[in-house]
């Protein structure tokens, strides 16, 4: 059967929106705000009551809106490259669009922006935030890790001691520290301990609601819920992690979940053939993941954000800040590096039943050619499509949707 589409994604972005009004008027009033990169620890933002926007979120809301060809245009009217790191710098042309056009009234100017070092290009765009009179600038050092621990999912979430090499979490540690008292000089606010150890136990628990959800759709026949509504429901959440919000929203979207696959709840009744998504998500696009479904029966049951928000966040145990550094140190590595995502995406692949992968491979993320190769050696065909996900001159959905279409004809017709 087919059925109503879950509330969850409407109920998050209905209260993502309010808040981000509560937060353009906190920022008004006077309210320090943080821009803060996906891969930096929000948790001690939370902690000390700063109100942040995570730019990964506002790059795809720019890009949702259709303007992030907009944004990239002020980018090179400063007199910078518009085609590079182009998921990073929307939101800093972003600040060019008039209050009128922009996504919901517009970006208030950051307090600090926060990210991890990934790289020349990739600092210069958060250096030049610093470059604004009021805006300071907080980067971390991305590190490597020696070897990648043999199936890492069992490990983080209650040995990450034995997961991260010693030395990478002592410099994250101090580094989160570092970072704590530069928001306290600029914000005046104080963090706690006790608050930090009571948000990671928040984030906890949304994991654990996350990786239910998780289990359900993999083993679900046929896919009850569409990758469209799984990465609103759960990505909305993710950027209030932290908050008793955040846990209610992944418990209710799992308990949706749980009773649409018992109901036999379809996307797709016609279900044939079961793809994968590998690669950040194509936001300026969303339906695309939709267009297959009618005439090849094919579906899209897998996307990285609910898999990562099941695997990679949960971080019991030891001192707070430890812990919260074991949660960032290896953000990268679980998504990217070799040797540590390539294996992660053959479980997920083959807990799902995929039948077929698309992978997107953006300029700025490390190893897509050992994760391809890994899915192909374990029997599973990719298809490997190159470009920006954020910037939608550089990817033609028109060209992406015929490719994926010939994709699935040559290899699954029958």
């Amino acid at each position: 059967m087919t059925g109503r589409r879950i509330e969850s994604a409407e109920r998050a972005s209905a209260y993502h929106k309010q808040w981000f009004a509560a937060i353009r008027e906190r920022a008004a009033d006077g309210d320090p705000l943080a821009l803060v990169n996906a891969d930096a620890p929000q948790e001690i933002l939370r902690a000390m009551d700063i109100p942040y926007v995570v730019n990964q979120w506002w790059a795809a809301l720019v890009g949702a809106k259709r303007l992030a060809d907009h944004s990239l245009d002020a980018v090179r009217a400063l007199g910078y490259p518009d085609d590079s790191r182009q998921y990073d710098a929307i939101a800093l042309g972003s600040t060019g669009l008039a209050s009128a056009d922009a996504p919901w009234g517009g970006l208030p100017r950051p307090t600090i922006v926060i990210a991890e070092n990934s790289g020349d290009a990739g600092r210069k765009v958060f250096d030049l935030w610093g470059e604004y009179r009021d805006t300071e600038v907080f980067l971390f050092e991305r590190t490597t890790a020696h070897d990648a621990p043999h199936r890492w999912w069992e490990l983080v979430p209650r040995r990450w001691s034995e997961a991260f090499d010693a030395d990478r979490l002592d410099l994250m540690v101090a580094e989160n520290w570092l970072l704590v008292d530069k928001l306290e000089r600029i914000t005046g606010r104080t963090l706690s301990l006790d608050r930090l150890a009571e948000v990671m136990d928040l984030v906890n628990q949304q994991a654990e609601w996350n990786r239910r959800s998780r289990d359900i759709l993999a083993s679900a026949r046929p896919t009850p819920v569409s990758v469209h509504e799984s990465i609103n429901s759960v990505m909305i959440p993710q950027w209030h992690r932290g908050t008793q919000w955040a846990v209610d929203a992944a418990e209710r979207f799992c308990h949706e979940v749980e009773a649409a696959a018992a109901s036999g709840r379809a996307v797709c009744p016609g279900e044939r053939v079961r793809l994968m998504w590998v690669g950040r998500g194509l936001w300026f696009d969303m339906d695309l993941y939709e267009r297959f479904q009618q005439r090849y029966g094919a579906v899209f049951v897998w996307s990285m954000y609910l898999a990562i928000a099941a695997d990679g966040y949960p971080r019991y145990g030891g001192d707070p800040m430890r812990a919260l550094a074991a949660r960032f140190t290896g953000f990268t590595d679980q998504l990217y590096m070799p040797g540590w995502a390539a294996d992660w995406y053959v479980k997920e692949a083959r807990g799902h039943g995929v039948d077929g992968v698309i992978h997107l491979v953006a300029d700025d993320v490390p190893g897509p050619y050992f994760v391809t190769r890994a899915l192909e050696e374990a029997g599973i065909p990719v298809l490997e499509i190159r470009g920006n996900n954020a910037d939608p001159r550089a990817l033609n959905s028109g060209v992406i949707g015929q490719r994926i279409e010939e994709f699935i004809a040559s290899r699954f017709s029958r």
